[in-house]
């Protein structure tokens, strides 16, 4: 194993970084401990999954933005939930946040024998194959194992595909994936009953997903950036309705498409 005390900057990281993740622990046991806060009290595992997402999501809004200030912040808050996790089992006597640290950096250094090791691993591709290789003798037998049902339906697929096409179930060429692309949407034109319907809609966004993936297009930020850009134009739309006295209802379909239009023709 290697020594994790002989990283760089490893003392450093312990005078200060230590200190902190500590008093962070002490905080957190004091609000689960008895004249704490009765809010914290009542929490389980389960019920802090919502704030586990909402946080992670803050943390992506944040680097989108760039706003290092509000990453610093929106950091913060996710690393509670995660020692409020700790906390909990710990409580429960199953683990600690250093059982969770230890955890992970073992597991770092053993995946990284081209950093820790005398492994020769030069491309990015091969790091994966390697990282692939390791899950396996770890126990993780199916090539779609350890894929989290909870992620986004969107990056789900993304990762299952991903995982797919590294044992050699792909397209060769993105054409084959556009053209199943098309052969989905002619069918939803066919289906009839409401599960047909739901299922072809599925297949859609799956086919759609393959097309962008060897079109090296994360859809999760494809589908944002339209969610973003129809927000904007929408709100041009909205602005100009107030200024002119008016309201939608007021509107017809195609002078409401005219005003979507000058936004797109002004950059919006």
């Amino acid at each position: 194993m290697f020594p994790l005390k002989k990283l760089a900057g490893w003392s450093e990281i312990m005078n200060s970084g230590g200190k902190a993740v500590d008093e962070l622990i002490e905080i957190m046991d004091r609000l689960l401990g008895p004249g704490g806060c009765p809010w914290d009290r009542e929490q389980t595992h389960e019920t802090l999954v919502r704030y586990l997402i909402e946080e992670s999501y803050e943390v992506i809004e944040a680097i989108k933005e760039g706003d290092m200030n509000k990453l610093k912040e929106e950091l913060g808050d996710l690393l509670l939930q995660v020692v409020f996790h700790c906390a909990l089992a710990e409580n429960e006597g199953q683990f600690t946040f250093a059982d969770v640290a230890q955890a992970v950096s073992r597991k770092m250094v053993k995946r990284h024998p081209h950093v820790f090791g005398d492994m020769n691993l030069k491309t990015s591709g091969e790091v994966m194959d390697n990282w692939e290789g390791f899950k396996e003798k770890e126990g993780k037998k199916r090539v779609l194992e350890g894929i989290p049902v909870m992620l986004p339906a969107l990056m789900r697929a993304m990762k299952v595909q991903e995982k797919a096409a590294r044992v050699g179930f792909d397209w060769p060429e993105v054409k084959g994936a556009v053209e199943k692309f098309k052969e989905e949407v002619d069918e939803l034109s066919r289906a009839v009953d409401e599960a047909e319907i739901k299922e072809e809609i599925g297949d859609i966004f799956f086919a759609l997903v393959n097309v962008a993936r060897m079109k090296n297009v994360d859809p999760e930020e494809a589908l944002q950036a339209c969610n973003d850009k129809f927000t904007r134009r929408f709100n041009y739309i909205e602005e100009q309705l107030k200024k002119r006295g008016k309201k939608f209802a007021d509107m017809t379909l195609e002078e409401l498409d005219r005003m979507w239009e000058q936004a797109k023709d002004s950059g919006i």
